[in-house]
């Protein structure tokens, strides 16, 4: 299998700078990975890793676009403190507790329903560091597979999202290969 056998040497790789446009290139390859690292402890039972895997895929998505939506973001921006924020944290980090915010803004500038989908991938980080939860007190599954069923959702929605921008960014015959890979494993 072409995406497992270069997911280790792809996620250990240096990413380029936020600055340079190849960090899109590399965040939306960092995606495709992890989401076919889900999938594939989603094949092997272990719903929790799966779950920890969509929420890395789903956040290097947003590091992905917002390095490309950057200069519009920066322009709808309600100050320079924000403008700097977005350049120095944002982009490199998209810190967990920020990321709803995040997805507001990149609603902002056209990325519809993005936040509705970044709830759905926090919920799934919850649910890794808590497992199914019938009180719902840690996390918002009842059973693994309510997880399931999500950590499935968000990496089409993923996949659905990085089609959508293939032909704004550097598309490179490593993308193509990882997408193939992912979008093989969901009809799998």
């Amino acid at each position: 299998m072409y995406l497992f056998v270069v997911s280790g040497e792809v996620l250990e790789r240096p990413l380029p700078k936020p600055t340079d446009k190849g960090y899109i290139t590399a965040r939306l390859l960092e995606a495709l990975v992890e989401a076919g690292l889900a999938l594939e402890f989603l094949r092997r039972g272990l719903v929790r890793n799966a779950a920890g895997k969509a929420f890395q895929a789903w956040r290097a998505l947003l590091a992905a676009l917002l390095r490309l939506e950057l200069e519009r973001l920066k322009a709808a921006a309600k100050s320079e403190e924000e403008r700097r924020w977005l350049v120095s944290r944002a982009v490199p980090r998209v810190p967990t507790g920020r990321m709803k915010g995040l997805s507001q803004m990149l609603e902002e500038v056209g990325h519809v329903g993005l936040s509705l989908w970044t709830d759905r991938a926090l919920h799934l980080h919850d649910y890794q560091y808590h497992g199914p939860d019938p009180a719902g007190e840690y996390s918002k599954y009842s059973s693994r597979e309510e997880a399931v069923r999500d950590i499935i959702t968000l990496i089409r929605e993923l996949v659905g999202r990085v089609d959508a921008i293939k032909t704004r960014v550097k598309w490179t015959e490593e993308l193509e290969k990882a997408l193939g890979e992912v979008k093989r494993q969901l009809t799998a």
